[in-house]
Formats: structure tokens, C-alpha cells, sequence
């Protein structure tokens, strides 16, 4: 039992050494260094974060096999620092890797050289920018990411441009395209860019601040490390550049700030600020407790203990990736190789080469986790976009006014959906009582009134007149653009000072001059062009135009020649040939109608098939002139004859006048209406001296030396005038606004001809981003909407007129369908309604008079049409003209008088249907229309016959009948 308890007792022993002797040899010591500030603030809080971080690692993963071991190295917070610490690293320590905390882009780019070189990963939670090395691991956001934000403010506020503020490097300009694209997303732009060197003196500091305070924004966005920022914030307010109507953007750099001495922070009041944001979580609030508790300890209990800031969190999450990483490589020991090759003096040259490196590098770019930042993840290398908290600094130091994140955008609180906007910000100068939003824009760059170049032109005053008053001594400007900017500034809400400067450069000969008037605003020696400039695509990327307040586009006036109305059929010029289609359509709809109404009651509508159409034809077309001699019965027949025959008097009438007009008035057409004609002919052409027109034409390969400028309208009429042969011109090219005013003052013997190339019409220039651009565009739509615009075009051009200088073309004269619609339709349907009309009562009144259909092939329907037919090509025999004939028929008169009116009957229906060759439809009608009367002994009568029909009532049947009125024929008296 003894020797049990002592073999189990060993046992026990024995395994409890070996655990112990195998876990200390599993945790396998990795050296990693540790490159901070530390006489910095954010140097001590960074340090005691990553010792944090490493403790925390291996607390929770107890079995790692192996434990990284920190070496920290100070750099003193500037380059060559930097660059030594590793190098003592690298070289004494052998580190695996390296966090650095640099604080300037210098930092980051010499430690990521140096390591790259020994193949020694760096890990950057501080970096913006990626260094040009496979070894370099940026864990924190690129400043690129930054713009996106920084725009949305821009946009919220409706600020259109701004001023970028950088430190002169490479990584202080790398947000310059970022910001530029980001501005574009919300209708903005980068105005100007300043690069400020990283130890610039003050002087240099203030030139800057000056040149950028002589632009008219006033909006301006600051990328530089913390220190330099705050030098120039320093020097701005100096200059009186932290006043109202300055708005101040800085980037995380100045954000990511802890505390600020007083006069920093006064230095600052009102200015906004972008910083990384990390959510409020359990673990981040647990982490801040302990970490203030260990910060105090490490700094012998300091009483200013600090919060971690989000840059603390990623130092944390950067540590604990690189303890993930080297566990996940499976690092062992310190392994370095010698450089390859000879070995140079410098100590850089005798550096070696980590053994490790590539493997503990794509190790660290694996590596994924929950991190007190946020999710640790690289994509691509790269970190994620973070979401941005938006800070406005204050007396009380800096104050959250919104966030910012890919989803949503800007909001006041986190949570918060997008299009919600900031809370309250205070802006630079204003106090917190009335707190207003600058403009983000200065009307002239001294706050004075702004000065607006005035061309002087020599011809076209119509447009723009500058001349001297000889009363006041003053110089005067006036014209249809002065007037038009002055009602549109009026119409603004806010009042605008301005004073029109002359610009005298138009009109003197040289070319291009209208160019030079606009080059004045980016030059900023006019804060705004006004006059006749035309807007054109060059000239837009140069200066912002208000909307056209003028009519566009540029062609070419010729003089016009006569022309004869020749041809043999110029006839039926008066008429285009959808008009003519259309009449005749109408003419015989009409006849037909008036046909179908009277046929079973008016005998001068009834005869052969081939009568019947000549009628229709007939007797609508002859109502042109008012000749037609059949007489209509039916009252729907006349009440058609009425509307029929106004429309044949106004089309008649319309007809004799155009013909008239085209007859004896002088038809006029352009001498020349194609372009290439002109350029083959070689001819010359003229162009108003200053447009942009003599570059166009260039273009449509127009001899240089075949162009010719002028100024007014009278040399445009003299050079016509003279032609191409004689020292003058065949055509003029300009705008058609100056063509307009051309062609009132000369329209009978010229025109504008040929195509009218596509312009925007004239504008208003102001600098790029100036708000007044569309600021005077909705003016100039409000003028445009009311009566103001057309007073100032009457003023100046006078009343429209009948004078447009477009001559007379016979085929423009025209009559067209569209003028006659109304009246055709009006035709149309009087003449379907009355047709309805006619057959409904007819089907109404004979639904008991139908016979039924012979036999014979076909379907029943088919039959029962066929009896219709058949039934209405009978005579209506109750109608006034044939009851009257009937009657006249009768035995009451004497037997010659009788015989000799039924000859005529018989003769009649013959000439009706054809004698005896008749169809036999016609056979038929003449049975049925056989006297009915019957003679009844001597002198008596009897009248079986209906009075409606005028028919026998006889037995329907057509066999029947046709021998019964053989009969009664028998029996009718004879003529003597």
C-alpha cells in the first residue's frame, strides 16, 4: 500500500514537472518592438494600451506556444528618431516585428523603408498613408477615407467650392483626388490648393494665409499633422481669417486631438473636424476602466487621466493582432540570416534578413477578430471604411455635432437614419446666441462691392452701350444685358453691391478678345462678366455661367433673290397635297350621304348604277361653285347642304387668296443655303469681329484668308451688298441674336439660311463655384416667367414685327391640313350623324314592310341584307313627288289624259333601270310600283293599295305579284 501511495505520488510529480517543463517550452519567446513618442501624450496612452493588449492575448489563450515579448524604442517624435530605433531593433534586438505609432507620414515611410529591407513586418495603427513596401500593414483607415465625410458636410451646408490646406508632401497632397471626386458626388469642387512645408516659418504661414484670403472662398479644408495645424490656425486668426464668414474643415490629424492648451483651443473656436468613431460597446467601456486605472499606475499616479480615444483602441487591436499572428506563423526564436551579397559601409548595408518575415507577414494579413475598434479585417490589405464622428470645437473644447458612415451618411446621433443632418454648429466669429450659416462665399475678395467688366463695342449697341455722359462726366452703360443683370440682382433676396468696369479690349482688331474679357474672373481681376458673351464649352471650364437669358445658336445671313411662279401645275401650290386628299375624301363622303337620303324620294337621285355615281360625285363637287340643279327633299339632307356649303366657301375663298398672293406677290429665296458651296466657290465670308464664330469656321475649313470681320450692321449691309467679287461678301456668320437685329433693319433683301448650329445663347460669367451663378439663373427664370423680360425686349428691340428677314417661300405659303382640321371635322361629323340618323329611321320605320328574301345561295344573314337592299332601292311611294304622280295616275281623270301619264310612267322606270334590259332588282321595283288600282264594275273604283307603299296588297310573294300586275295592266283603260 505504501509503495502505491509513493509510485502514485511520483507520478503525480513527475507529470506536474513535465507540464510545467512542457509549457515553458511551448511558449516560445518572440520578440517584438515597439516604436512611440513617448513624451507625447498619445505616446504614453498607445504604450500602456499595447502592454494591455499583449497581457489580455495570452490570459485568454493560456496554451499558446509562444509569447510575444515588447521592446519599446522612443523616436522623439520626429523622423531620424524613428529611423534609429529601428535600426537598433532590427540589428541589437532582432525584433520579429514592429508596431510603430508614428505620428507624421516621414516616420511611417522611413521605419516601413528600413524594415522592408530586413524583411521585418511593420504594423502602423497611426499611418494614412501605405508606404511602398510588401512588409508594411497600415490597421488603421487610409485618409482618403476622409473626404467622403468631409463632402457630405459641404453638401449639407450647400457650399459649392472650397480651398484645400495641406502639409507639402507627398502624403499630405494624397487626399487632394479623394476629396476632389468626393466634392464632385454633392455638386462641389476644389477650388485652390496650398501646400504649407512641414517646418514652415510664420512668415511663410501668412503668405499663404494671404494668398488664399484674396480668392472669394471661404470655405477651407486643413490635412496637416496636429502640430502644424495648430501653428496655422494660430497665424488664420492673426489675419482675421477666423471671423464670420470663414467656415474651417480639419481632418482626423486634428480631430483625434485629447486636450488642447487654452490658447489652442481659442485659437480653433468654430472649427469642424472629422475623427474615426468607434461604437460605445460593453468591451470598450470595461477596457476604459482598467485602462485608467493602469495609466495612473504607469505614470506615478498622474491625476490627468485621459480617456482612450479611438487611436488608443486601434494601438490595442494592433498589438493583439500581432500576438494572433505570431501564435498563427508558429514563430520560433529569433532567426536572421545574413544580407546576400557584399556588404556596404553604412550600417543599413550589414543589416540581415528576417527568416520569418514572409510567413509572419501574410500571417498578420489573415488575421480576423473582434476588436475594440471594430471588426479587424483586411481586405485586400487594407482596412475597413470606419464611420466618422463630427466634431465643432468650442470653449469647452471639442463637441460632437453628428457622425458619418458609409450606410447612412451624416446624422446627429449614430443610430440615426440619413438626411438628418448636424446638430448646431458654431462657426468661426458668430456667437452662440445667433448662430448662422456663413455663405461659405465672399461676393469680392475684400468684402467690397464687386466689379463686373462691361464690353465696349463698337456696333451692336442694341446688347451692351458704354459711353461717356458729357452732363455728370460719368461713364454710362446701358443696353438689354445691362438691364437684364440689373433686374435679376434686384430679384435676388439679399442685397449685392457692384460698380460696371469697361472693358475696352473688343472692337480694336484683334482676335479672341471676348476670351480675354472672361479670362479677367480667374485672373480675379473682374468678379463677374456681363454682356453679350455666348456661352461656349471652353469657356465653362474656366468660369461658372448663369443660365442663357438670350436665344441660341449661330448661322449665316444671304441675300435674297426673286424667283418666278413658274410650272404647270403651280396651280396646286395653294394647297399642300394632305389637303387636297382631304377635300376630295370630303367631297365625295358628302355626296354619298346626300345620295343615301334622297334616293327613295327624289327622282333626280335615282337612274342606272352608273347615273347614281356620277350623281354622288357630281353634286357635291358642283357645290364649288354653287351649280349643282338637283334639288334635295329631306330636311337632313338640307340641314348637311348647309354646313356643307360654308365649307365649301371658306375653302374656296382660302384657295383664291393664297393662289392670289402666290400669283402676284414677289417670291424671294436665299442666294446660298449651302455651307460647302460657299467653301468650294471660295467665296469670302464675313464674321462679327471678337466672336468666337472665327474659330468655328476655322474649323469648317473655311480659308483663312477668305474671312473677313465687321462690326455693325451697316458694314454687314454694305459687304452683302458688294458680294464676294466686288470687295465683299457672300454670307455672314454670328449668332442669332445679332442676325435678329440685322435682319429688322434689313429684311427685304436678306435672310438667314442654311442650319442653325447648336449654341447656348448668351450668359453671365462668374468664378468657378461662386454662388451668384445660380443665384442669378432662378432670377432670370422668375424675369423670364413674368412680364419684366419682355418689357426689357420691347425696350431694346422693339415690338415683334412681321419684318423677320426669313423672306417669302411659296412652299411655306402654303395652305396645310392642320388649318382646315377644324372645319373638316366639323363636316365629318354633321355628315355621320345625319347618315346615322337617315338609317335609323329607315330600318325603324320599315322592320314591318321587309319582304322575305328569294331563294337562292347563301347564308341567312347574307340573304336578309340582300333583302335590304333590295327593299331600300324601292321608290318611297309615300313621298310628296311620287304620291302627287300617283295620284295623277288615277281613273278620275279622262281615259287619253290616263293613258297618256301612265306611257309616261312606263317610260320613266324604263329610263330608270334600263328599258329591258334591266337587272332584275329593277324588274323587280318596276312590279311592285305598278298602279294598284282596280277598276270595280262601271264607274266604280276600289283602292286595295297601301298608302304608305303605294303598293298593291296583293300577296307578297314575287311570283304572285308579277301576275297579278300583268293582270291589272290588262285591265287598264286604253288611249283612244
Amino acid at each position: 500500500m505504501g509503495r502505491r501511495s509513493a509510485a502514485a505520488a511520483s507520478f503525480v510529480a513527475l507529470w506536474l514537472l513535465g507540464a510545467l517543463v512542457g509549457h515553458r517550452a511551448a511558449a516560445e519567446p518572440v520578440r517584438v518592438g515597439v516604436i512611440l513618442d513617448l513624451a507625447s501624450a498619445a505616446g504614453r496612452r498607445w504604450k500602456t494600451s499595447i502592454q494591455m493588449a499583449v497581457d489580455d492575448y495570452y490570459a485568454s489563450h493560456p496554451n499558446s506556444t509562444t509569447r510575444v515579448e515588447l521592446s519599446f524604442k522612443d523616436s522623439s517624435g520626429d523622423a531620424v528618431g524613428a529611423v534609429s530605433a529601428a535600426m537598433d531593433l532590427i540589428k541589437n534586438a532582432q525584433v520579429q516585428a514592429i508596431i510603430d505609432g508614428a505620428q507624421t507620414a516621414a516616420e511611417a515611410e522611413f521605419v516601413a523603408h528600413i524594415a522592408g529591407r530586413a524583411h521585418v513586418p511593420v504594423l502602423s495603427f497611426s499611418a494614412t498613408s501605405a508606404a511602398q513596401t510588401p512588409f508594411f500593414v497600415r490597421t488603421s483607415a487610409d485618409e482618403s477615407s476622409q473626404a467622403a465625410p468631409i463632402a457630405e458636410v459641404l453638401g449639407h451646408y450647400g457650399w459649392h467650392a472650397a480651398t484645400l490646406l495641406h502639409e507639402d508632401s507627398r502624403s499630405g497632397a494624397a487626399i487632394a483626388p479623394a476629396l476632389a471626386d468626393a466634392l464632385r458626388g454633392v455638386r462641389a469642387s476644389v477650388e485652390h490648393r496650398a501646400g504649407v512645408p512641414a517646418d514652415a516659418s510664420d512668415d511663410r504661414l501668412d503668405a499663404v494665409l494671404y494668398r488664399v484670403a484674396a480668392m472669394t472662398t471661404r470655405v477651407f479644408v486643413v490635412h496637416m499633422p496636429l502640430p502644424l495645424a495648430l501653428r496655422l490656425f494660430h497665424r488664420a486668426k492673426n489675419a482675421g481669417m477666423m471671423s464670420e464668414g470663414y467656415v474651417w474643415i480639419a481632418t482626423a490629424g486634428v480631430g483625434e486631438v485629447d486636450a488642447l492648451s487654452p490658447e489652442d483651443n481659442d485659437a480653433m473656436q468654430g472649427v469642424l473636424s472629422v475623427r474615426p468613431y468607434a461604437p460605445p460597446t460593453s468591451q470598450v467601456t470595461a477596457f476604459a476602466e482598467r485602462f485608467r486605472a493602469r495609466f495612473q499606475q504607469e505614470n506615478d499616479g498622474s491625476q490627468d487621466i485621459p480617456d482612450p480615444t479611438v487611436s488608443t483602441l486601434r494601438a490595442y487591436d494592433a498589438a493583439w493582432a500581432t500576438a494572433a499572428a505570431v501564435e498563427a506563423a508558429g514563430i520560433s526564436g529569433s532567426a536572421f540570416k545574413p544580407p546576400e551579397g557584399s556588404t556596404g559601409p553604412t550600417e543599413l548595408d550589414q543589416l540581415g534578413v528576417s527568416a520569418t518575415g514572409e510567413k509572419l507577414v501574410k500571417a498578420v494579413r489573415d488575421t480576423t477578430f473582434d476588436g475594440l475598434a471594430g471588426k479587424f479585417t483586411l481586405l485586400n490589405g487594407q482596412p475597413q471604411t470606419p464611420a466618422y464622428e463630427i466634431v465643432n470645437f468650442v470653449a469647452e473644447g471639442p463637441w460632437t455635432v453628428g457622425f458619418w458612415n458609409t450606410k447612412s451618411g451624416i446624422s446627429p446621433e449614430f443610430a440615426a437614419g440619413s438626411g438628418e443632418g448636424l446638430k448646431e454648429v458654431l462657426f468661426p466669429g458668430v456667437d452662440q446666441s445667433d448662430i448662422r450659416i456663413p455663405d461659405g462665399w465672399a461676393f469680392s475678395p475684400a468684402g467690397q462691392e464687386l466689379v463686373v467688366a462691361v464690353p465696349v463695342k463698337h456696333g451692336f449697341q442694341q446688347f451692351v452701350q458704354v459711353y461717356n455722359d458729357t452732363t455728370s462726366n460719368r461713364t454710362m452703360f446701358s443696353g438689354y444685358c445691362i438691364d437684364v443683370f440689373d433686374a435679376a440682382i434686384k430679384a435676388l433676396p439679399y442685397p449685392v453691391y457692384y460698380r460696371y468696369e469697361p472693358f475696352y479690349g473688343i472692337g480694336n482688331g484683334s482676335l479672341g478678345t471676348y476670351q480675354q474679357l472672361i479670362d479677367l474672373v480667374p485672373d480675379q481681376k473682374a468678379d463677374a462678366v456681363v454682356g453679350d458673351v455666348a456661352i461656349t464649352v471652353s469657356r465653362m471650364g474656366e468660369v461658372d455661367f448663369t443660365m442663357p437669358f438670350t436665344e441660341s445658336g449661330w448661322t449665316m445671313v444671304v441675300p435674297v433673290q426673286s424667283q418666278a411662279a413658274t410650272g404647270m401645275f403651280f396651280f396646286l401650290k395653294p394647297l399642300t397635297p394632305a389637303l387636297w386628299l382631304a377635300s376630295l375624301g370630303a367631297f365625295i363622303f358628302t355626296g354619298f350621304v346626300i345620295w343615301v337620303i334622297e334616293h327613295r324620294i327624289n327622282p333626280e337621285f335615282r337612274g342606272t348604277p352608273l347615273q347614281q355615281f356620277g350623281i354622288i360625285f357630281h353634286y357635291a363637287f358642283s357645290t364649288l361653285v354653287f351649280a349643282h340643279r338637283e334639288n334635295v327633299v329631306s330636311n337632313l339632307s338640307k340641314f348637311l347642304m348647309v354646313i356643307w356649303v360654308f365649307a365649301v366657301l371658306i375653302l374656296t375663298s382660302s384657295y383664291t387668296a393664297s393662289l392670289t398672293s402666290m400669283l402676284t406677290v414677289q417670291k424671294l429665296k436665299p442666294a446660298v443655303t449651302e455651307i460647302h458651296d460657299l467653301i468650294n466657290n471660295g467665296d469670302y465670308v464675313g464674321y462679327q469681329e471678337g466672336s468666337f464664330v472665327y474659330g468655328e469656321l476655322l474649323e469648317m475649313n473655311f480659308d483663312q484668308s477668305r474671312l473677313r470681320s465687321y462690326r455693325t450692321p451697316d458694314e454687314y449691309a454694305d459687304a452683302l451688298s458688294k458680294g464676294s467679287d466686288d470687295g465683299g461678301v457672300a454670307a455672314v456668320f454670328d449668332e442669332v441674336p445679332y442676325l435678329k437685329i440685322f435682319l429688322s433693319q434689313y429684311c427685304d433683301s436678306y435672310t438667314m439660311a442654311g442650319p442653325v448650329y447648336k449654341g447656348t445663347g448668351f450668359g453671365f460669367a462668374f468664378p468657378k463655384g461662386s454662388p451668384m451663378a445660380p443665384e442669378l439663373s432662378r432670377a432670370i427664370v422668375g424675369l423670364t416667367e413674368g412680364d419684366e423680360m419682355g418689357l426689357i425686349e420691347r425696350k431694346w428691340f422693339g415690338a415683334p414685327g412681321t419684318c423677320g428677314g426669313d423672306g417669302v417661300d411659296a412652299s411655306n405659303a402654303s395652305l396645310t391640313l392642320w388649318n382646315f382640321s377644324g372645319l373638316f371635322l366639323i363636316t365629318a361629323v354633321a355628315a355621320t350623324l345625319v347618315l346615322i340618323a337617315y338609317l335609323a329611321m329607315f330600318v325603324y320605320r320599315e322592320r314591318h314592310e321587309l319582304r322575305a328574301a328569294e331563294p337562292g345561295s347563301g347564308s341567312v344573314s347574307l340573304k336578309r341584307v340582300r333583302a335590304w337592299l333590295q327593299h331600300y332601292d324601292r321608290k318611297d311611294m309615300t313621298a310628296p313627288h311620287f304620291k302627287q304622280q300617283l295620284w295623277s295616275d288615277s281613273p278620275s281623270a279622262n281615259g287619253s289624259s290616263h293613258g297618256k301619264k301612265r306611257e309616261r310612267a312606263e317610260q320613266d322606270e324604263s329610263r330608270d333601270f334600263g328599258g329591258p334590259g334591266a337587272s332584275p332588282l329593277s324588274d323587280h321595283y318596276r312590279m311592285d310600283s305598278a298602279s294598284p288600282l282596280e277598276r270595280k264594275g262601271s264607274g266604280e273604283f276600289r283602292t286595295p293599295f297601301d298608302q304608305r307603299t303605294g303598293e298593291a296588297a296583293l300577296e307578297r310573294k314575287p311570283s304572285l305579284k308579277l301576275q297579278q300586275n300583268t293582270e291589272e295592266r290588262k285591265k287598264l283603260p286604253l288611249s283612244p
